[in-house]
């Protein structure tokens, strides 16, 4: 079973920026696509980017230009560069497989927690 820890959560004021890191637990990013997802409180989960194997990136409209999806597949680190935070951007932020592999493959992390304060 492959083990999803992220980390890199914090405090920031509006306009700052954090970088979110995801580590696995076995070398699985060469094969699989992956992506950050979001859950704010009293709402679902939401992806808000996806990094195929083959190095395309999407994004939500929400999060595009501001954010920015890496991996280092030698590393089994997956990144989340998080730029012009905004309030609306606070939640808990997990890492998980996306499309075309499927959403959520793995279980789920325990996430960071991201907060921007105005």
């Amino acid at each position: 079973q492959v083990q999803l820890v992220e980390s890199g959560g914090g405090v920031v004021q509006a306009g700052g920026s954090l970088r979110l890191s995801c580590a696995a637990s076995r070398s699985i990013f060469s094969f699989v696509s992956m992506g950050w997802y979001r859950q704010a409180p009293g709402k679902p989960r939401e992806l808000v980017a996806g990094s195929t194997n083959g190095g395309v990136t999407n994004y939500v409209d929400s999060v595009e230009g501001r954010f920015t999806i890496s991996r280092d597949n030698d590393k089994n680190t997956l990144y989340l560069q998080m730029n012009s935070l905004k309030p609306a951007h606070t939640a808990f932020y997990y890492c998980n497989t996306t499309t075309p592999t499927g959403l959520g493959y793995y279980t789920w992390g325990q996430g960071t927690q991201v907060t921007v304060s105005s």
